[in-house]
């Protein structure tokens, strides 16, 4: 087994609040409607969008790896646009990872748009290899 954290970072031209406004409170809607190629469907399967709310992500057949993830939003931090999520089931869960949680943080800049940057936090399976 491996505890392991994977980081992205990229400059994004939208505003911090009009993004994170999208991310935090309507991923579900958008996501399907702006990576259709990606994503099938996304349905709240408990909660409101808020803290707590179990989310079913479902992929299209463009994904060879699996059809579904469900999350947990773990905590949504609006005055410092903090945004944290669990993986609960599906995806790689169980067949290379025993645990993976998230976190997304957009930052402004003071040129416009802002830092966006996921944080992945994880455990493999013993023996697993992540691509």
């Amino acid at each position: 087994m491996v505890s392991g954290t994977a980081i992205t970072e990229d400059v994004c031209q939208v505003e911090a609040k009009r993004l994170w406004n999208a991310l935090s409170k309507d991923s579900h809607n958008l996501l399907p409607k702006i990576l259709p190629e990606i994503f099938a469907s996304v349905t709240l399967l408990q909660g409101d969008g808020g803290v707590g709310t179990i989310k079913q992500l479902n992929f299209t057949p463009a994904n060879k790896d699996f059809s579904f993830i469900k999350e947990r939003v773990d905590e949504i931090d609006e005055e410092k646009m903090v945004y944290k999520y669990t993986t609960i089931e599906g995806g790689s869960l169980g067949e290379k990872l025993s645990a993976a949680s998230f976190e997304v943080k957009l930052v402004p800049r003071k040129e416009g748009g802002c830092v966006a940057s996921w944080i992945c936090n994880y455990e493999t399976l013993p023996g697993a290899q992540l691509d």
